[in-house]
């Protein structure tokens, strides 16, 4: 019995230790793991509405009328920076600059140029004040300068000589060393629409033998995918979390998604630009009104007829629908973020509307083509869809803002609608 009184004290004993050990463990509890958010990528993690700034300078204000209208991020190309007057007035200027915006010089880049950058990071502090959120582009990269800029002829050395693809690469990485912590920037779209498919003699948009074409070039410099590879590893090696956004090939065109390769990397998008049928979008009084839409087109280097109608964009953009199924690519990484037709079309708002709405069905982002740009008036939609007037011209010669008001514009009525403008009001 002892024995047993023995044993019940020394469970009380250790009851009453357990319990008199439950405080002190209390005032030190265990510290939480908190894990960082990378606010860059989780901002495409939800649909997102944009369009581009392509002036021929720096626009501050103008982020403020894009925040107006509800447009969530700014798709900017600094290159267009270094045009002049002659460039913009004139039909035939000399389209060569004294040097190409950032780089210096796309025969052999050297180093950023620093006035050049000094002009780039004010005007995206300038997008942060008022709330934007920028994706930056180039037109430009060293052995691929813009054509616009280069005698209206394609600079293809990048896609013959690996050399280039390593200063690309050294390009971005000094570019990214300078902008991984600014605030507004959301995205390095790494150069805006490639097409080595054209160095090597491949340019029909309506053939499906990319990934033939693709075979041939496979390990070589026209192989796209090759540079971006280069492009991204150097970006890492000092900045890990802004998102980097890559184009297909042959002008960011649908099709070519299907020989372009995913990249091992979580903070990475894929973007395409829309404006085909382009014989139908690129219309203007010069060339002539001569398609409606819907309507049917005579397309590609055989003048097929093709009936086109929102059925027919559907499937056309089905080969990202297909890429991205076919890679577990979700809906928020892909972008359509060029997209237009000339606004003195027929039906170009029905073309915008069929468009954003096929988008919406994807859950894919998009941006449209373009914001109050000061080189050309075609995709202008405030404009609504007549011809610009003298007065609107005058204001952009002189630098200032023209009168885009119009009373009735079913385009820019579609454009604000896609945008959510309505809900703000």
């Amino acid at each position: 019995m002892k024995k047993f009184k023995g044993f019940i004290v020394l469970i009380l004993l250790a009851v009453v230790g357990c319990s008199a050990a439950t405080p002190q463990a209390n005032l030190e509890p265990e510290k939480e793991v908190k894990k960082e958010v990378n606010e860059k990528i989780a901002f495409w993690d939800q649909q997102r509405k944009g369009t581009n700034f392509m002036n021929s300078k720096s626009i501050p204000e103008n982020y403020d009328a894009a925040k107006e209208n509800n447009i969530e991020f700014i798709r900017l190309a600094p290159d267009k920076w270094a045009k002049d007057s002659d460039f913009l007035f004139n039909d035939q200027p000399d389209a060569n600059p004294d040097k190409d915006f950032l780089i210096g010089n796309a025969d052999k880049y050297e180093g950023l140029v620093e006035d050049d950058f000094t002009a780039l990071k004010a005007d995206l502090d300038a997008a942060e004040a008022r709330g934007s959120k920028v994706v930056l582009t180039v037109l430009s990269l060293p052995g691929d300068r813009w054509r616009q800029f280069n005698d209206y002829t394609n600079d293809d050395r990048i896609w013959k000589d690996f050399s280039y693809h390593e200063q690309a690469a050294t390009f971005w990485k000094d570019l990214a060393e300078r902008l991984k912590d600014h605030p507004a920037v959301v995205g390095y779209n790494l150069i805006n629409e490639p097409h080595p498919e054209q160095a090597t003699g491949f340019n029909d948009f309506w053939t499906e033998d990319y990934n033939e074409w693709y075979s041939s070039v496979e390990n070589t410099p026209a192989d796209l995918n090759l540079l971006y590879e280069t492009i991204v590893t150097a970006i890492r090696t000092v900045d890990t979390e802004t998102p980097i956004i890559v184009n297909s090939g042959l002008y960011a065109t649908p099709w070519a998604f299907k020989y372009l390769k995913p990249i091992d990397d979580a903070n990475v998008l894929y973007a395409f630009h829309m404006y085909e049928p382009y014989e139908l979008t690129s219309q203007n009084k010069k060339k002539g009104l001569t398609y409606e839409y819907p309507g049917t087109v005579k397309v590609g280097e055989e003048k097929t007829e093709k009936a086109f109608n929102k059925k027919a964009l559907k499937d056309f953009l089905e080969p990202i629908a297909q890429w991205a199924e076919k890679n577990n690519i979700p809906a928020n990484r892909i972008v359509a973020e060029e997209f237009g037709t000339n606004r003195l079309v027929k039906g170009a708002d029905q073309y915008l509307a069929d468009l954003i709405s096929i988008f919406a069905d994807y859950g894919w982002h998009w941006a449209f083509y373009a914001f109050r740009e000061d080189t050309w008036d075609g995709m202008d939609y405030e404009l609504g869809t007549e011809p610009p007037t003298w007065e609107y011209w005058e204001a952009i010669e002189k630098g200032e803002q023209p009168d885009r008001k119009t009373v009735d514009n079913p385009i820019w009525n579609v454009l604000t609608k896609g945008l959510g403008v309505e809900k703000l009001q």
